[in-house]
């Protein structure tokens, strides 16, 4: 067993994961990637940037490239699906607030690709694809890693060591495992299933936006629009069984029940996941860190949960550059101080909002809810407000001025 040393080591190469590696070098910190899958993920997972998080990007010329990729969104939408009547809100009366006043929809896998190639052009870290953690342990001067190949069971692991090690591994992170933070929460009831379309929603329904959230009589669904295609967020009817409900016909049905008689919907992705809501109890653990779904998991509405990684990423790396400068280790307790609150009460507490009011199944509360946000939208200032919650800057700013 071989053992090699560096300064930081990051287990997972998702856009956080990726993005703290890329800061890592950018500082000039020493570090390793690993991570299990042998290539980045493709599948259709995250896909909505919001505002703060291309500013972030762009100080490092990643959100020019980002965007040529994906479709600017000025506004999104609540809207009632018999009436066709919409509560919308226009990004631009933030536009004094962030560089870019609209959300980009795009698909994450694409800004890991562009990570990706900047880490290797830099080529001040090492990436080590296809290596699944076995185990991780600390003690007062590191943390020790040990990684075998995947798909080689034989193979002799192997032992990385470092001053610090990034937890950016998922819901299930070995790193959070490894250094006994708990992640409490609860799992919605509900299963959504995604099924992607190249259906031109745009056509058919009056007024709509690249972003909607959709009541329907007796249920709802989403429509996040994509440089080249619609991603539809559809969910089982009644008794409906989640395998029943991923079939072709129940999936072409509930497209045909938005847009009734206008034609086919071809279907080029399916898949069902369920929504949790979990925390961290810290994002630390002497020099064990944690950052995106290892540290929190929120319902996708609103698209908060990758753009908050991301932004914990920004956060940690930035702290973790002082503290390799000379800062002392303490300072990283800090970075919990300033993500976990803004996690817990702005994107779970938030998203977990979103969700309860899309899952509203009385019409009246639905409909006294839309004249709300309507009232909302049509009020500059309430507007400008509304969006620098929902738009992630309101909790920025507050994390900003936690000492």
């Amino acid at each position: 067993m071989t053992t090699t040393q560096t300064g930081v080591i990051v287990v997972g190469a998702g856009p956080v994961g990726l993005t703290a590696a890329y800061l890592l070098g950018h500082y000039d910190i020493p570090f390793l990637l690993l991570a299990a899958e042998p290539v980045l993920a493709t599948d259709l997972r995250a896909s909505t940037f919001h505002p703060p998080t291309l500013d972030m990007l762009d100080e490092h010329g990643l959100a020019e490239p980002l965007i040529a990729q994906g479709l600017v969104s000025p506004t999104w939408q609540i809207r009632l699906h018999r009436t066709g009547e919409r509560a919308k809100f226009d990004l631009g009366v933030i536009a004094g607030d962030t560089r870019h006043p609209f959300r980009l929809q795009c698909e994450q896998s694409r800004l890991c690709a562009l990570l990706l190639d900047r880490i290797r052009a830099a080529g001040k870290g090492e990436l080590m694809l296809g290596w699944q953690v076995d185990s991780v342990v600390q003690d007062e001067r590191g943390a020790v890693v040990t990684a075998r190949p995947v798909g080689q069971p034989d193979a002799e692991p192997q032992t990385f060591s470092a001053r610090f090690v990034i937890g950016a591994d998922g819901s299930r992170s070995v790193v959070r495992e490894a250094a006994g933070i708990g992640f409490e929460g609860k799992t919605y009831p509900e299963t959504t299933v995604l099924a992607t379309t190249t259906f031109p929603f745009e056509e058919h329904l009056k007024g709509l936006s690249n972003v909607n959230y959709v009541w329907k009589d007796g249920g709802t669904f989403s429509l996040l629009r994509l440089r080249h295609l619609w991603r539809c967020s559809l969910y089982p009817d009644g008794d409906e069984t989640l395998q029943d409900a991923l079939q072709p016909e129940s999936i072409a049905r509930k497209l045909q029940e938005i847009t009734p008689g206008a034609g086919d919907h071809p279907v080029m992705e399916t898949r069902a996941y369920r929504i949790h809501m979990r925390i961290a109890d810290t994002y630390r653990n002497g020099r064990l860190l944690l950052a995106g779904d290892a540290a929190h998991v929120n319902s996708p509405s609103g698209g908060m949960g990758m753009n908050g990684g991301v932004h914990d990423a920004f956060e940690l790396i930035s702290t973790l550059a002082e503290v390799w400068n000379g800062a002392p280790d303490l300072l990283l307790d800090r970075y919990t101080r300033r993500r976990r609150p803004i996690a817990e009460q702005e994107v779970l507490a938030q998203a977990d909002r979103n969700r309860a009011r899309m899952q509203e199944r009385d019409d009246a509360k639905r409909l006294e809810m839309l004249r709300a946000l309507q009232k909302t939208a049509a009020d500059p200032e309430a507007a400008r407000e509304h969006l620098l919650r929902s738009s992630m800057i309101a909790g920025l700013r507050r994390a900003a001025a936690i000492a």
